[in-house]
């Protein structure tokens, strides 16, 4: 049973325990539960489980599965018997007993003695024969109130067994392993060691807990420490280690050497042995290794970080030595060439420390920050000069940022900060402040870098601290800063160079900032023309994708930010990646293709946790935030709120906008519209206001003068319209000016005008009839639906809605198909279906609604469809809505009235 510390519930497993609690429920309401708690081994599965026991102050049956007794048949079952005493004295069970005798004992046991909770530990331990009289047991069972728990290690348990309720128990994320290591050892560990130490042990409490007991204080204060395996987990790697023979344990020591991952052939060569296959094979049967298959050569890895890290700290240090010295002689990459020469350097190395910096300048020179940023750090380590350990941790520092590695760069600022001040110093930590998203301290530094600089002497420097400008003036959203600042910093540099590449990528944003959209296109061909491949076209496919969007072409936009999207598989940045990530998620939002703008959201969302880069949060969250309110699931659109009410008037605009655009798109799913006004004032107020009004990239107008309108404020929008609407048609920007159209039909429809309200309603309907826009379009039905309605125009009200109501229903916004569904009745002409219109649902839709149709319970249509009940329920909230319909008999009358 995995210890841990009583009095604390088990950390980040406030999922699970609500999950536990639902079933407890449902038992005690007289449903029967049973559920698989699953994961790997020191994951805390049995740590959760007495954790929820003690809350509930449950006694329950208790069984353990031994696998010493796999052979003894019944041995859970007697278990059980045995730990119910009030049921009197109870004899082993004969070893002919059928499964379905011993599970009529169980049952007149638990009625006997009523218990709440059965649960048997290391189930996958327990023999065949109990498992299958206790899941037998469990399914005849109507009468008692109980929850049946069964502990097992992960894909151990027989598939057949696992029909029911399967809770899985995952990795602890880094905050988790945060909060666990003060709890265990009162231990507040920096940032760069908590990912380290996740990453290192896979998120596992006990391995977290083991290497917090087992290594001393002072190993911790490093930025980066050598963690090693936990001594438990060692031994037994050194077990499998002696197991194998002279030729596998040389061919698995040298794949420690190469990495956790290895090609097979490097492998063996390095170990000096001849059958691979063989030496292969022998290390994988004993758990070391496992194979992976990647561009057609065949690959090792390890079977977990702890297991390699046990390996590599077993070698002798001399026999380590000659590995990484003939391993640097046989790399034909010259990082690996170079990394293996650091491993075995004891002391500082002028020489080594040169060529590192020799090989940074050329990895920088092709945008590829994070290898130029570790190479700067280690040629720091090994610099005999106090001067040169400083200007190459400086180096390196800001190379670590341009990749979006903010979290290792900020456990360098402290160390930064005590340097003598420079222009290159403060141009390092003002580049750190735009990526935390701190606009004044940004101001102040790279000012401070520009007055200290001599462009005539310092050429290199001055055109860094441009580029920063550039970043920063980008993020304020101020274009003639920006397009200012980048023309200066590509006549400081050579076009080729990285800071005159990214400044020149982001300088066509700068001039569509500032109305000049087709002067941004040109520039953009430009560039395209000459950064056609390698880690810097990553930087222009973004800025491209971005400019792209916002002049209503989401379906380019798409394609170039998903090049853009990749940062370590082709050397590019995190931090480009990410920008790339939340603008693919708006185009994706744009195109009607939600779930995987979430998925985009999700996945941009762990590189925001894994990099701490804070400038492009409330980018990402916005959509997040927009997609669940709109499909009504108010909670999970509160939680990306939550990750964007750090953006305030002290922000970037760039965090800003999104910020109170997400908040106001979560206010308007409820009708809230005073609720929008405040959400939205910030950037009414907003002085002074650069491009944030430039059509295309913030559209909050049209939100902001429809609540207005919503708040019988009709004047109010009329005067807040006007010059937005004709900056749109100046701009020629047609979904702006359908945007605004909409809002601007319900401030003519609240004055009376009716004929000029569906004048303008109509030319919005043709301004996004060519545009692969359908939520705008639905939006525009929407309010030209319902302004048609209050007029009176009842049956042209139904035709509109209706059009809505279907873009809604295909979306999946539920929150506003319930409001067109709503309009539609209280328009009394609203046409009821007589049959099911199965065109309409997805498979799995299709198969809910045959299975609720023929009357059975989500639980049985969960089971039946191998899916959680929480997922039927979201189905059937779906099919509800694209129906029209509300209830389940409802939806069985027009089902068999349909067939």
């Amino acid at each position: 049973m995995t210890s841990r510390r009583r009095g604390h519930a088990p950390v980040g497993r406030q999922r699970e325990l609500a999950e536990l609690e639902r079933l407890l429920a449902s038992a005690r309401g007289g449903s029967p539960e049973l559920v698989f708690v699953e994961g790997p081994a020191g994951i805390g599965k049995t740590a959760l489980v007495e954790h929820f026991l003690e809350r509930h102050q449950l006694t329950p049956q208790r069984g353990i599965g031994m696998l010493w007794e796999q052979t003894v048949r019944f041995g859970v079952v007697d278990q059980l018997l045995q730990a119910a005493p009030a049921a009197g004295p109870a004899t082993a069970l004969p070893p002919d007993t059928a499964p379905v005798q011993a599970a009529e004992q169980l049952l007149t046991c638990w009625a006997e003695t009523e218990p709440e909770a059965v649960v048997v530990d290391d189930a996958h331990h327990a023999d065949i024969a109990s498992l299958q009289a206790l899941l037998s047991a469990y399914r005849r069972t109507t009468t008692h109130e109980l929850l049946v728990v069964l502990v097992v290690r992960d894909d151990l348990m027989p598939r057949e067994l696992r029909r029911e309720h399967v809770l899985r128990i995952g990795p602890l994320g880094p905050g988790e392993v945060r909060t666990l290591a003060m709890l265990h050892s009162g231990r507040d560990l920096p940032a760069p060691t908590v990912q380290r130490l996740t990453a290192h042990t896979g998120g596992n409490p006990e391995y977290v807990r083991d290497l917090l007991d087992e290594l001393p204080a002072r190993a911790w204060l490093d930025w980066q420490p050598v963690l090693p395996a936990p001594r438990g987990l060692a031994a037994e790697t050194a077990r499998r280690l002696d197991s194998c023979g002279y030729a596998a344990r040389r061919f698995v020591e040298s794949a420690a050497v190469l990495g956790s991952t290895a090609a097979v052939a490097e492998a063996a060569e390095l170990a000096g042995i001849d059958d691979a296959v063989q030496a292969l094979d022998e290390a994988c049967s004993h758990g070391l290794v496992s194979t992976v298959a990647g561009h057609g050569l065949l690959q090792l890895t390890f079977a977990s970080p702890l297991v390699h890290a046990a390996v590599y700290a077993s070698l002798p240090p001399l026999q380590r030595s000659d590995l990484h010295r003939r391993a640097a002689d046989r790399a034909e990459d010259e990082d690996a060439r170079l990394s293996h020469l650091v491993a075995i350097t004891p002391h500082p190395d002028a020489e080594l420390a040169a060529e590192l910096d020799a090989f940074a300048v050329r990895q920088s020179g092709q945008g590829a920050w994070s290898v130029a940023g570790n190479a700067l750090l280690n040629a720091s380590r090994l610099s005999p000069t106090r001067e040169d350990r400083e200007q190459r941790l400086l180096r390196a520092v800001d190379a670590m940022v341009g990749a979006g590695d903010l979290i290792s760069a900020g456990a360098f600022a402290p160390q930064l900060e005590g340097m003598p001040p420079s222009a290159l110093r403060d141009a390092v930590l003002g580049y750190l402040a735009i990526q935390r998203g701190r606009a004044a301290e940004a101001e102040l530094l790279l000012t401070r870098a520009w007055q200290q600089c001599d462009p005539q002497r310092e050429p290199e420097t001055a055109a860094l601290i441009c580029q920063r400008r550039v970043l920063h003036s980008l993020s304020r959203w101020h274009g003639p800063d920006l397009v200012s600042w980048g023309r200066q910093a590509m006549s400081l540099a050579d076009p080729d160079e990285p800071s005159a590449v990214e400044s020149e990528a982001i300088m066509g944003l700068g001039l569509a900032a500032t109305g000049e959209p087709r002067q941004a296109e040109r520039t953009y061909r430009q560039v395209v023309e000459r950064v056609s491949r390698g880690a810097q076209s990553q930087r222009v496919q973004m800025g491209k994708g971005w400019l792209d969007l916002a002049l209503d072409r989401p379906q380019t936009a798409r394609r170039e930010l998903e090049s853009a999207m990749p940062g370590e598989y082709r050397m590019g940045s995190t931090r480009i990646s990410l920008w790339a990530h939340g603008w693919l998620a708006r185009t994706l939002f744009a195109l009607g293709d939600w779930d995987e703008a979430l998925q985009t959201v999700d996945r941009a969302a762990v590189l925001l946790q894994e990099s701490g880069l804070d400038l492009c949060r409330p980018l990402v969250h916005w959509t997040g935030a927009q997609i669940y309110a709109l499909r009504g699931d108010f909670d999970s659109a509160e939680a990306h709120l939550a990750h964007t009410t750090s953006a305030s008037g002290h922000n970037y605009e760039t965090m800003l906008a999104p910020s109170c655009m997400a908040k106001a798109h979560f206010a308007e799913a409820r009708s809230d519209y005073e609720g929008v006004l405040r959400a939205l004032d910030p950037l009414v107020q907003l002085h002074p206001r650069n491009g944030i009004d430039e059509p295309g990239f913030w559209p909050w107008h049209d939100i902001y003068a429809n609540a207005l309108v919503m708040d019988n404020r009709p004047q109010e929008a009329d005067e807040f319209l006007a010059p937005f609407e004709q900056l749109a048609r100046q701009r020629e920007h047609r979904s702006s000016q359908a945007r605004l159209g909409y809002a601007r039909g319900r401030v003519l429809a609240a004055g009376g005008d009716i004929d000029a309200a569906k004048d303008v309603f109509e030319r919005s309907v043709q301004l996004l009839a060519a545009l692969p826009l359908p939520y705008e379009r639905a939006r525009v039905h929407f309010a030209y639906g319902q302004t048609l309605r209050r007029a009176g125009k009842r049956k042209e009200a139904d035709v509109v809605m209706q059009r809505a109501r279907e873009a809604y229903a295909a979306l999946g916004a539920d929150a506003y198909v319930v409001r067109c569904d709503r309009e539609l009745k209280a328009g009394g002409v609203y046409a009821r279906r007589d049959a099911v219109d199965l065109t309409e649902l997805t498979p799995q839709e299709h198969a809910v609604v045959r299975l609720v149709a023929a009357g059975v319970t989500n639980k049985q249509a969960a089971q039946e469809l191998f899916v959680s009940v929480k997922t039927v329920q979201f189905h059937l909230t779906r099919i509800y809505a694209k129906l029209g319909i509300r209830s389940r008999s409802e939806l069985a009358a027009r089902f068999h009235s349909g067939i």
